[in-house]
């Protein structure tokens, strides 16, 4: 039998080794700035074209390499910081394994230009599938250039799994992000297709923090900083306003580089407790500085997940520097952080201390008792101390003022007030068979129903994002919804991720009424939205539609334009607590039961329960 085992051709080799570490351009970009972070850079451009499929450039003014070391950086495994094992437990710089140019090389067509401070001429060098296919010498500034051009051209299969330009960019940012934020006093820019992204000038983290997310948190941010002999912690949190439904804003580095964890991550959350909804994210850029020998960085091929010698003194240690620095700023008790929280909402707490009600209290023989000198413990027997709580319960007058509010609207005289009543449209059996009944909302969040063979408990929330998800898949796929011109335009600027999510959404967003311009750098004129969006409120309507959208972003089952819909039904839906009136509850559950599945909400939520009067029977034994 002829043997079978043979080695791998190289280039097949650095191929395959190259799937683990460039995965997508955004891997080449993250490995090529840390490179020129590693070189000392002060200066760093990152240039890419097409989304970094047609080129990503990065040039730096760091030290620069020698010829010889110009040829060296490209071979497998071979690195200048590592010199024998020990050396792998105490790892400063960001890049180490060997392995990033040696990859970059195997998959696309690269060229590097450096110069090192004291020689008199730079090195230039082609490298095309792992092979070198020029190189001589040229005039150079001090530091390196590193092209790389038609990623994956040598693996069309690869290439074909890259996602679209406006998606790779988003991931190209975030890398961007990452590092720039690590290293505020590096000056970093990006440009892409010719047109700059970022400029980032030297600073302090707080200027670097805000030229990245923007300067709404110029005035949010809360500083962190603690030191003891086994770390160090620094950064900022957001305060709790700042809070949002995604992740996105939230940055943490161990020895300046940027980590995932979810366990330093729920340490963060457990410091917020009770400030924040629970559905709800706080902003953060924290850096952790400890002995590298207690941090294993080896554990991934993109560094970015690490292990702890002791993760149970880095959680504690976190967590109770958050809190520290939040009640410092007076955001939380700062004498007893075991506080009921739920105390602050009390209503006796919430709610002002009326006229009225301080008026009653003055009369009370409880009240005189305490206020007459020297007489606190001559309490009356016969005080109104047992009626105490009458203070907190709404008057009768404001009872009846507040029945009035809901109250039928003068233009709803010809509707019966909660009264459903159909003329000719096709409804179906389940809201035929509830015509002529009365609708009750519950808790501000459930609307009741009454028809022939039971009652219907209908979820507002649940049952205003079917209508609205129907509404705008009927728009998207040729009736676009009517835009409402404003009178008096206004600008929106947004974080530069953001802008490039929104940009790439443009043209979806247009059919759902939303008519938005690019106005400069990171900056957009709203034309007209929807007529359902109040005037005025338009900035916070895209905001939040943002915010929403990158809620599905990790989600691949979902395409760009479904993610999208989602996000504005969700956002746009009338809220659980929110109070209707008898016309709105009509309106709601009539075009709930004209949507082509109005069962469940899109995420698949029931919109509705049915009880029906024979089950209602049998639990009252009847």
């Amino acid at each position: 039998m002829p043997d079978i085992i043979q080695l791998l051709p190289d280039h097949i080799a650095n191929q395959i080794a190259a799937g683990e570490v460039i995965q997508r351009p955004a891997s080449a970009v993250k490995e090529l700035l840390e490179n020129a972070v590693d070189a000392g850079a002060t200066e760093i451009q990152l240039l890419v074209n097409d989304a970094g499929k047609a080129l990503i450039q990065v040039i730096d003014n760091g030290k620069g390499m020698s010829e010889t070391d110009a040829r060296m950086a490209f071979e497998r495994h071979a690195t200048s910081k590592i010199k024998n094992i020990d050396d792998l437990f105490h790892i400063k710089t960001m890049g180490f394994r060997g392995e990033a140019l040696a990859s970059i090389a195997a998959v696309a067509q690269v060229e590097i230009k450096t110069k090192t401070g004291d020689a008199v001429t730079g090195t230039y060098i082609e490298i095309e599938n792992s092979l070198v296919k020029k190189q001589e010498p040229i005039a150079w500034q001090q530091g390196t250039s590193i092209a790389m051009k038609n990623l994956f051209f040598n693996v069309p299969a690869r290439r074909n799994f890259l996602k679209s330009n406006a998606a790779e960019l988003r991931y190209i940012v975030d890398e961007f992000i990452r590092v720039s934020m690590a290293f505020p006093e590096i000056f970093f820019s990006l440009s892409s297709n010719g047109q700059q992204v970022f400029h980032l000038e030297k600073g302090s983290l707080k200027q670097r923090i805000v030229q990245i997310l923007g300067n709404n948190y110029n005035a949010k941010l809360v500083s962190i900083k603690e030191e003891t002999d086994y770390m160090n912690i620094y950064g900022f949190v957001g305060k709790p306003e700042t809070a949002k439904k995604t992740r996105g804003d939230q940055y943490l580095f161990v020895n300046s580089r940027f980590i995932k964890s979810a366990y330093l991550n729920h340490a963060i959350m457990n410091a917020f407790d009770q400030m924040i909804a629970k559905d709800s994210f706080p902003m953060y850029t924290l850096f952790i500085d400890l002995d590298p020998s207690q941090v294993d960085i080896n554990v991934h091929p993109t560094k970015q997940e690490i292990k702890f010698e002791d993760e149970k003194i880095v959680y504690a240690f976190v967590q109770s520097a958050v809190k520290h620095a939040l009640a410092q700023f007076s955001i939380t008790p700062a004498l007893d952080f075991e506080l009921d929280a739920s105390i602050q909402h009390l209503d006796a707490v919430t709610k002002p201390f009326t006229e009225e009600k301080k008026s009653s209290a003055a009369a009370s023989s409880l009240y005189s008792t305490f206020t007459q000198k020297n007489q606190a413990h001559f309490v009356d027997k016969k005080s109104e101390l047992k009626n105490w709580k009458d203070f907190y319960e709404p008057s009768e007058k404001k009872f009846e003022s507040l029945l009035a509010n809901t109250e039928q609207a003068p233009d709803d005289k010809d509707v019966p007030a909660g009264e459903l009543h159909i003329h000719h449209s096709p409804f179906t059996k389940i809201l035929s068979e509830a015509e002529g009944h009365h609708c009750t909302q519950l808790h501000n969040s459930y609307i009741l129903l009454q028809n022939n063979t039971g009652i219907l408990l209908i979820h507002q929330q649940n049952a205003h994002e079917r209508i609205l998800y129907e509404r705008f898949i009927k728009a998207t796929g040729g009736k676009p919804i009517a835009t409402q011109q404003s009178l008096f335009p206004s600008a929106i600027q947004l974080a530069a991720a953001d802008t490039v999510l929104l940009t790439e959404l443009l043209p979806d967003l247009h059919y759902l009424g939303y008519h938005l311009e690019p106005f400069g750098s990171n900056a957009f004129v709203i034309q007209g939205t929807p007529a359902d969006i109040l005037q005025g409120s338009e900035k916070n309507a895209i905001e939040k539609m943002l915010e929403q959208y990158k809620n599905f972003s990790n989600d691949l089952k979902y395409s760009k334009r479904e993610k999208l819909l989602r996000s504005l039904a969700w956002q746009q839906s009338v809220k659980a607590g929110t109070p209707l009136t008898a016309k709105e509850m009509l309106v709601l559950v009539e075009d709930l039961f004209t949507c082509t599945t109005p069962n469940i909400t899109p995420n698949g939520k029931p919109t509705y329960t049915e009880f029906k009067k024979t089950e209602l029977d049998r639990m009252f034994g009847r």
